[in-house]
């Protein structure tokens, strides 16, 4: 089994990089809106620390977590947006040092974790790595509607290989999600890094292929982006029904965002 260390490593680096963000950020600053509708600065961290806390109760809590998901299947609608609406209620400083001492916990409890244990989520059961991977996933896709909000600009780094990767793991469960029946074999996915590496997953005499920037797979897969505006491409009529469809993190996929050319539309009308 791979050294999971560097994976733990990144998830620091995800988060201080976040965290950098939104300490600097004056009371008002919290309250802006971000491209998520309805959710300003303090609801993105406020949904950071809550599923932080969640990560962490499955990791240490079994019965806590399962409570958590019962609470979560009675309102499969709203649970995500009540937990925002939560924290967002707190005074900034005090959901900040929420969210550092839940992601440092979460640290803590990873890096302990027993080779080879899994634990439950709401999606499929992961390991301690893959629960990482996915709270890497998240930090990024919520830092960067923060980073818009705020008109900070992320440049791309190399933790978006974690965020690829789950992306392509996730394949099945985007359909499964819709109610569709996954494609029965695998495809390929060559991604170009920030470096201009390449990142690839699955057969290389693959029938069906997915190309384009990881960072433009990246924005896709957490959908931060629509495919319209987006420089990937698909090659196969499955690899391209699933590039409708998307998405690297568990539970509902929720509507998106518009393409930019509807969103400059909705400008003007105004």
């Amino acid at each position: 089994m791979a050294d999971p260390t560097p994976v733990f490593d990144d998830l620091r680096a995800e988060g201080a990089e976040v965290d950098a963000i939104v300490a600097a950020l004056s009371a008002e600053r919290w309250a802006a809106p971000t491209p998520a509708p309805g959710w300003s600065v303090a609801h993105q961290i406020a949904h950071l620390a809550w599923t932080d806390e969640s990560a962490l109760l499955a990791v240490t809590d079994a019965d806590g977590f399962r409570a958590r998901v019962e609470k979560a299947l009675a309102a499969p609608d709203t649970f995500v947006d009540d937990g925002a609406r939560e924290g967002a209620a707190l005074p900034p400083p005090e959901l900040l040092a929420r969210w550092r001492a839940g992601r440092d916990a979460l640290e803590r409890a990873l890096r302990a974790a027993p080779d080879g244990a899994r634990f439950p989520w709401y999606g499929p059961p992961m390991a301690a790595a893959s629960m990482a991977t996915a709270r890497i996933m998240e930090t990024w896709a919520h830092g960067l509607d923060i980073a818009d909000a705020v008109g900070v600009v992320r440049p791309p780094s190399a933790r978006l290989r974690h965020v690829a990767r789950i992306g392509v793991r996730a394949r099945d469960y985007a359909f499964g999600v819709r109610g569709l029946t996954p494609p029965a074999r695998e495809f390929r996915v060559e991604l170009r890094g920030p470096s201009g590496e390449t990142w690839a997953y699955g057969p290389e005499d693959a029938e069906q292929r997915v190309t384009g920037p990881a960072l433009d797979f990246c924005l896709l897969v957490t959908r931060r982006a629509h495919r319209d505006d987006l420089d990937v491409r698909a090659f196969g009529r499955d690899a391209d029904r699933w590039l409708d469809i998307a998405q690297a993190f568990a539970g509902p996929p929720g509507a998106g965002r518009p393409p930019a050319a509807s969103r400059a539309d909705e400008e003007d009308a105004r």
